[in-house]
């Protein structure tokens, strides 16, 4: 048997889960249907905002979560031993048209890493590449410190 001791993280071990990591698991919700992907993504610190860039094709499922604004969980989590932290950050995905990109912006998804998982039936100009923005309402870390051997850490 196993004892767990489970934790909150402080907002600087979250910050730093973040940078090390770059990839995670994007939820989108609409209406009271949901749909998950693996994503990359690239966070700034300082504003506590996730940068995205999303490929999709045309009438996929993806696209039509994508079109609805929807009300999304980005989480993120790693293993380092008997250790388990993950992050959650919840809010609305919002895509940020070109015409309204600012330099401050193609800083940020120039740190959002090329999605790891570019593996689509259709080639790549019959796909449509947007770029997004998660400015979460709630964004937690949580730490669990497993036992093993069953006594108390």
């Amino acid at each position: 048997m196993t004892l767990d001791e489970q934790s909150t993280m402080a907002p600087d071990e979250t910050d730093a889960l973040l940078a090390r990591h770059e990839t995670g698991v994007l939820t989108l919700a609409h209406d009271d249907e949901p749909y998950a992907i693996p994503i990359s993504y690239g966070y700034d610190a300082d504003t506590r905002r996730f940068y995205l860039r999303l490929v999709s094709a045309p009438g996929s499922e993806k696209s039509r979560f994508l079109a609805s604004e929807p009300a999304s969980r980005l989480v993120v989590y790693e293993e380092d031993g008997d250790t388990y932290r993950s992050v959650v950050a919840t809010g609305r995905l919002r895509e940020i048209p070109r015409e309204d990109l600012t330099i401050e912006h193609v800083e940020q998804y120039s740190e959002a890493k090329r999605p790891l998982f570019e593996i689509w039936g259709r080639e790549k100009p019959d796909l449509d590449i947007a770029l997004y923005r998660l400015d979460p309402d709630e964004l937690s870390g949580r730490r669990i410190e497993v036992d093993r051997d069953g006594e108390a850490a």
